[in-house]
């Protein structure tokens, strides 16, 4: 494998599916037996990954920031016993997890390198939990746009693999983007935008050491198994930071307030996402998953302004294409974003004979979505009291529909 190869395979570990809400080792999972067919259509395991991903990320930010439960390594830690739970639950009941058995797993291998790289991503979840109380959803995800150049430099100053200039101003479009997004945003708050870049740089140190440590074949390990060993390790060392942080302050009136089966139900969206990755990574290309990550990271954008009146600038919105743009640019290369697009609109023009009626019905959605995008982007500035009008108008009928305590 040449210098180039290693940096983009460490790079890609750190996108799509792996996205810091729970650990992934290795992405190269073991795939199904070639004549097994597939249940469903891969479309399917798409949808269900950026829904369990975007309603985790979402749910965490309406009960940290929303519901006023401002324990973010509580939240964290309970994440990560839950976890614990559900994944020796799998283990002992199902064969869902049988592949951790080929994994030549020892006492001496988890403290040497599942304890380490554990540490790095407890860091990056308590810091990236920590963001959410102080910025918004749709600022956050333009930051981690930045995730692959963080995870490049790593590997470079961990000596994994040599400078490459070439590499570096390709990625380049990715950091001038996520500035120009910096620059356009009306909620900007220093603390936590440095608590979102500390858990980007703990999270490129992590995958990094994977990548260092870990990366002969005997270990490769798909993301539930990859849970199977983190979760515990992790949930331990979050446990002793809450205890001389957070659970001093941290009552039941607050854990009341929220709601007991609201934190199961969000434990359980979390651990949810984790198993319909490792079905994802088995049933779709790599297109497909950068794709799938580019749209999810818009659809989050659109949810924050829709559900928590994030505003989005033009500005923002301009910077985000151009970090988006220079992601996918990166992530497949000049060649293979040729054949994308010739291939795309092939089946577009196919699609547009076969049923042109339900081709002019998405136009017509995008034209919606991208008017209320602009309209969301200018209507706080321009339009305030009628924005507010609005919001609050659609936020009273979802609290009303999932019966909210108040926010």
């Amino acid at each position: 494998m040449s210098q180039d190869e290693k940096v983009r395979s460490s790079v890609d570990a750190a996108r799509d599916t792996a996205l810091p809400v729970l650990p992934t080792v290795n992405p190269d999972a073991p795939t199904p037996k070639p004549n097994a067919p597939a249940s469903f259509h891969p479309a399917v395991y798409v949808a269900t990954w950026i829904t369990l991903s975007s309603s985790t990320i979402v749910f965490n930010k309406y009960i940290l920031d929303t519901a006023k439960f401002q324990f973010p390594i509580f939240l964290t830690t309970w994440h990560l016993v839950f976890a614990t739970i559900m994944t020796q639950i799998l283990a002992r009941f199902t064969t869902i997890l049988d592949s951790r058995k080929k994994v030549p797993m020892t006492g001496k291998v988890y403290l040497r390198a599942i304890v380490p790289i554990g540490l790095f991503f407890s860091l990056s979840l308590i810091c990236g939990n920590q963001a959410y109380l102080y910025l918004s959803v749709a600022f956050i995800q333009m930051l981690k746009a930045t995730t692959p150049v963080a995870v490049l430099l790593a590997t470079w100053s961990m000596g994994i693999a040599p400078v490459n200039l070439k590499v570096l101003g390709n990625v380049s479009f990715i950091v001038l983007g996520v500035i120009i997004a910096s620059f356009g945003e009306l909620q900007f708050v220093m603390v936590g935008f440095l608590f979102q870049v500390a858990g980007i740089v703990f999270e490129a140190v992590r995958l990094v050491m994977v990548e260092r440590i870990l990366s002969s074949k005997e270990f490769k390990m798909d993301p539930l198994v990859s849970l199977y060993y983190y979760a515990p390790a992790c949930a331990v060392m979050n446990s002793m930071v809450l205890l001389f942080t957070e659970l001093p302050t941290l009552t039941m009136n607050d854990i009341n307030r929220v709601g007991g089966l609201t934190l199961v139900a969000n434990a359980g969206v979390a651990f949810l996402l984790n198993v319909s990755v490792v079905f994802l990574i088995g049933k779709t290309s790599s297109l497909v998953l950068t794709l799938s990550g580019v749209l999810k990271d818009i659809l989050l954008v659109l949810a924050s302004m829709f559900l928590f009146r994030d505003p989005v600038t033009l500005l923002q919105a301009f910077g985000y294409s151009i970090a988006l743009g220079g992601l996918i640019y990166y992530k497949l290369g000049g060649e293979k974003m040729k054949e994308a697009l010739s291939a795309g609109s092939m089946k577009w023009a196919e699609f547009g004979q076969t049923r042109p009626a339900l081709r002019k019905l998405i136009v017509f959605g995008g034209v919606v979505v991208s008017m209320f995008f602009i309209l969301g982007s200018l209507g706080p500035r321009y339009a305030p009291d009628q924005t507010g009008k609005l919001y609050n108008g659609v936020q009273s009928g979802i609290g009303h529909v999932l019966g909210e305590k108040g926010a």
